[in-house]
Parts: structure tokens; sequence; C-alpha cells
């Protein structure tokens, strides 16, 4: 048996942080004197301690340290895995923040205030409930200042989708930062409200919001944003799904997640279970872009390329809904969608979008 001393000598780690990791129940001493309450540990679990210790230091969730020490200790090659998808998760969730972290130094290093809109949204929504599906459960919505997309699921889906997408309702600020904190609030509210009257439904939710030169979005799940600027289409927003984060982490290729059997398996929706944390990012628009919000109606059935033919042909947004409609369709249309197209378009002196011909130039 080492006394606590040694062992903290032994395995470079505190006293403090010996007696943190038995209060988590990470790392249970061999023996607590009965009397004196002094914890003795024995020689062989020097590894378990000094891997708790690495894996704090990662900031590794504490049940997430326990699966993967428990894990090592029958199958360390599952054990690797486990660390490379929490890493995954942790630089896709740096990336998203870095995002947001530069388009706040951008808006803070500019102008105090917006005095003027130079550009507006053109604007259209379509839902389908595709050609296998009895129901839909998904939403959307188009206005000159509020995107949204949600893709409901569970008994009570459809109410949970509108849920969400009407939490948005409502004067928007005009402020990046309180539009922001707008969108965050939004969120929480439609979650607290399906967890309250919806069950065991959920919905998952993508939302920009419009300043007149900025498009702030929020998301949570795995429907989508996208850009499409100079021909390039560009992906806004990363799903919160398990396959995602088998990509990221190198267990799966794109093409393999595509079939893979829990493709649909979320790790972050609106259900009630746990307030979602949306990602929250702000987007400097040009004239000319085009923007497409989406349910894996879509995203999951049509290739991207042809999605992004169907962006660059420059249709009107209505029609432009309609072809994507049309191109799932054409790929089986297994699932409900949802569909939004906004283009950025000069504005009128009173915030409005010039008046435009049926197509772009």
């Amino acid at each position: 048996m080492m006394t606590i001393g040694e062992f903290s000598r032994a395995s470079r780690l505190s006293a403090r942080a010996l007696r943190r990791f038995d209060e988590l129940g990470l790392l249970r001493p061999a023996r607590v004197d009965p009397y004196t309450a002094y914890r003795y540990y024995t020689e062989d679990q020097l590894e378990r301690a000094r891997l708790v210790g690495w894996l704090r230091r990662l900031g590794m969730p504490r049940d997430r340290i326990r699966e993967v020490c428990d894990r090592y200790a029958t199958d360390p090659e599952a054990a690797a895995r486990a660390i490379r998808a929490h890493w995954a998760r942790t630089e896709a969730d740096t990336a998203t923040r870095r995002t947001l972290a530069a388009s706040l130094t951008d808006l803070l290093e500019g102008p105090r205030t917006v005095t003027t809109h130079p550009y507006a949204l053109t604007a259209a929504a379509h839902t389908d409930p595709g050609p296998n599906r009895p129901t839909q459960q998904d939403a959307a919505v188009a206005g000159p200042r509020l995107l949204a997309v949600a893709d409901g699921y569970g008994p009570a889906g459809a109410e949970a989708a509108r849920t969400a997408v009407e939490a948005l309702a409502g004067p928007l600020p005009e402020r990046t930062g309180d539009l922001l904190n707008a969108l965050e609030d939004a969120v929480a509210h439609a979650g607290a409200d399906i967890a309250a009257h919806r069950g065991d439904s959920g919905t998952t939710l993508t939302a920009a919001a419009w300043t007149g030169a900025r498009l702030a979005l929020a998301h949570v799940g795995d429907s989508r944003a996208y850009r499409l600027r100079d021909g390039a289409l560009l992906a806004l927003t990363r799903d919160h799904t398990v396959v995602q984060d088998m990509i990221d982490s190198g267990e799966l290729t794109p093409a393999e997640a595509a079939a893979h059997p829990d493709r649909a398996l979320l790790l972050r929706a609106l259900d009630g279970t746990v307030p979602a944390a949306p990602d929250l990012t702000v987007h400097e628009a040009r004239p000319g872009d085009r923007y497409l919000l989406c349910t894996d109606g879509l995203s999951a059935v049509v290739p991207a390329d042809d999605i992004r033919r169907a962006l660059a042909a420059r249709g009107t947004p209505e029609e432009t809904v309609h072809e994507l409609t049309a191109l799932a369709h054409a790929h089986g249309g297994p699932d409900n969608l949802a569909v939004v197209v906004a283009d950025v378009t000069p504005a009128s002196p009173g915030g409005e979008p010039h008046p435009a011909p049926g197509r772009l130039p």
C-alpha cells in the first residue's frame, strides 16, 4: 500500500487532485482508514491515476473520463477512439467559437452603430412532406429579416418544429450583439416550451437573422445553412450528430457516414432533456450572395454539387426552392423537407429590396 503522499509523488498528481478524483468517482483509493479517513493506494492504480489526470487536462467531462478509463482496462483501441472523438468535438466547437470571435472582432473594429441598410434579403420558403411520408413535421419561414428551418421528430414533432420557428417571431434588434442574444433566448424558450408540452418529441433548428449587412446564425441539430458566393458553396453550420463526430475523429469518411445506421442520431436538439446551447455565428454579406437553409430531407439526399448547381442557376428564390424540392424527389425523397433560399440584393432608401426581374444577373 502507498500513502496518499507517496502516491501523489509517484503519479505527479497533487493530494488535492487525488481527493477530488475520489469525490468524482474517477479514482477510488484501494483503502480508506475507518478511523483517520486517510487514503491508501496500490501501485497498479498509478496508470489509471495518470490517465485521469491527462484526460482532465483535455477538459473531458467526468462521465467520459470514467468511460475511457473503464474501456482502457479491456479495450485500449476503444479508449483511444473515444479520446479522438472527444478532441474532434473540442476542435469543432473551437472552430465555431473562432468564427464567432473573428466576426465579432470585425464588428467591434467597425462602426459602433448601423445607420443604413445597404442590402436586403429577397427570400422564399417551401416545405414538402415527400412522397413517402404521410405527415409533415418540418417547418420553415422566410421574411425580410428572418430565415429559419426546423425538423421535428417524435409523436409531436410537427408541433415541436412550429414551436421552434414561432419562438423567433416578433421584432428583432438591429445591433448584431443584441441580435445574437435574441436568437439564443429564442432557442432557450423554444426548448423549455417543448420540454413542458411535447413529451418525447423534439426538433432541430437553424435560424438566420438579418441586420442589413450581416447574417446572424443560430444552429442546433442537423439542419443546415449554406452560402453560395462566386459559384462556391460553403457550409456555415456543422451537424450535431454522432456520425459527424466520427467523421471529425477519422473513424468514418463522409461517404461511409451517408450509409451509417446512426446517421440520424442527434447529439444536440431542442427536446427539453438538457438546455441546447446553439452554435452562434455572424457572417458578413456581399451583394450577390445566396443563402440556403434546409433540413436533412434535402442535404442528406441530394449531393452537394447538385445543390450548388441548382443555387448557381440563379432562378428566383421562389423558383429555386421548388427546384431543390424536385431534386429531393428525384433522389427518392424519403423524408420531409423544408427549404429556404435568400438572395442579398441592393436595398432601396427605405431598406426594402429594389424591384428585381425574375432572374438575377
